[in-house]
Parts: C-alpha cells; sequence; structure tokens
C-alpha cells in the first residue's frame, strides 16, 4: 500500500464515519479498486487504525458531552447524566460480547469480501428506508432501547451494515427523537473502539506492521482531520437530512458491489 492509497483510504474513513453509509464497507470496496492485497490481518489493522482516528476526532467534537458521561458515571446518582451513562454502558455489552467471542471469524469479513460489503450495503438501505418512514417523537433512550441498539451495533460489525445507520435507524423505529440518536449513537462506539485497540495492542495484532508504520501513520492523520471537518457539520446533515436519501446511495454501491462480483 503507498502513501497515496493510505490518503485516501483516511479521507474515506474520516468521511464515512459520520454517515449512515458503512465506513467499513467503503474501506473494504476502496482496498479492493486500490488494489490492495494484504492479509485479511493487515487489512484489519488498517481498519482499526483509521476507526482509532475517528474515535480521536469524535472524542475531541463531543469532549464535554463525555465528560458529563464520566461525571455522570462516577456520582452514582440516579440524575439525567447517570442514566445516560448508563445507557451508554449498557449499549455497549452485546458488541463487547461479539467481538471478544468471534474475533477471529470477523477478521475474515475484512479481506475483500466484495460481496458480503454490497449485500449488507442493500441491508443498511432498507434499515434507513424504514427509519425514514417512521415518525418523529421526543422519547429518550432507556435501558431497553440501549439493549436493541446495542444489538444492532453488534450485527453492525459486519461490512457493508452502517454502524451509524443501523444504530440511528433502529433508535428513530423505536420512537426515538433522531437528535438523540444521532447522538447516542456517536457517543456509544468510541469505548468499543478503544477497547477494542487496547485488546489488539495485548494480542500482538500490530506486529503486522511489516515495516510499513509510515502508511498506517498517514492514514491516521487523514481519517482524523476529515473526520473533524465531518463530525462537525455531517452530524448536522444526518439529523436534518432525510434518511432515504442516504438508502438510495447505499443502494447503488450495493447494487454496484454486486455486479462487479458477478462479472
Amino acid at each position: 500500500m503507498s502513501i497515496l492509497e493510505a490518503i485516501i483510504l483516511g479521507v474515506i474513513q474520516g468521511l464515512t464515519e459520520f454517515l449512515p453509509v458503512s465506513s467499513s464497507g467503503h474501506l473494504e470496496l476502496a482496498k479492493v479498486i486500490l488494489g490492495d492485497n494484504s492479509l485479511p490481518e493487515e487489512s484489519m489493522l488498517m481498519t482499526v487504525v483509521l476507526h482509532a482516528a475517528t474515535a480521536l476526532s469524535t472524542i475531541v467534537v463531543f469532549r464535554k458531552d463525555i465528560l458529563e458521561i464520566l461525571k455522570g458515571l462516577f456520582q452514582f446518582k440516579k440524575n439525567e447524566e447517570f442514566k445516560f451513562s448508563l445507557n451508554i454502558v449498557i449499549s455497549m455489552i452485546p458488541a463487547a460480547a461479539v467481538g471478544i467471542l468471534l474475533d477471529e471469524e470477523i477478521e475474515a469479513f475484512f479481506g475483500g469480501q466484495v460481496l458480503l460489503v454490497g449485500s449488507m450495503l442493500l441491508v443498511t438501505a432498507v434499515l434507513l428506508i424504514l427509519a425514514d418512514k417512521a415518525k418523529d417523537t421526543a422519547k429518550k433512550v432507556g435501558i431497553k432501547e440501549s439493549v436493541i441498539i446495542g444489538i444492532s451495533q453488534a450485527i453492525a460489525i459486519l461490512p457493508g451494515i452502517s454502524r451509524s445507520g443501523a444504530t440511528i435507524s433502529t433508535s428513530v423505529l423505536l420512537g426515538v427523537d433522531r437528535e438523540k440518536a444521532a447522538r447516542f449513537s456517536f457517543l456509544m462506539v468510541v469505548p468499543l473502539i478503544l477497547g477494542k485497540i487496547a485488546k489488539d495492542i495485548l494480542d500482538g495484532a500490530f506486529d503486522v506492521i511489516d515495516g510499513s508504520m509510515l502508511n498506517y501513520g498517514v492514514g491516521f492523520v487523514a481519517a482524523f482531520a476529515t473526520g473533524i471537518l465531518a463530525c462537525t457539520w455531517m452530524i448536522k446533515l444526518v439529523k436534518i437530512s432525510k434518511l432515504r436519501y442516504f438508502a438510495y446511495y447505499c443502494l447503488v454501491v450495493g447494487v454496484a458491489a454486486i455486479v462487479y462480483t458477478a462479472i
């Protein structure tokens, strides 16, 4: 992988992480288009590095919210901050369990599985269309909603199923306000990504860098920089735009990916 390709992947990650179009799916398709012949472990490593960059950009943008979550979590008082913090923790459990128990199986999905990505993008499109038709309410995220949204996040580990698309759509279908759903969606993933990185370091996954550290570093910077920009204006775009437009996009890209595998 060249430095230019690493930059392209970083930009793709930074731009697509905050839109309901599957950043992981776009990364896999980009790797195929760029002719990336990395092993699944190496491909997964680049994906983790780029997700870490956008996680950091999320932390920067939502630093006040994150401080409130940490404050509420350690107050042990039944106030709104503690309830929100508890819901964030609950929502992490399904994805964390899947990531720990099925780690090796998940890595196999990140090796240019174009047909899988295309099929899952179609699933994302359906979810977004259903959510677009749902009526807006002022409902908050509770424990029940946190569990269900958490399950959606666990399923969205598959490349092609948008994590934000799945969690926001699930939230909206459960009657949660879109603005609250978007905020909850972007905040709930940060601890999981950081935990994944810590696990990879302990497991020695970063040993596969094999001298291309510069590429990972450049990709990280590109994803972080574009992630900062994307997180400031694209989140607003998600909240004010109709989800069906993102659904149409996922539909087109998904069909194109499936046709590509048939050629």
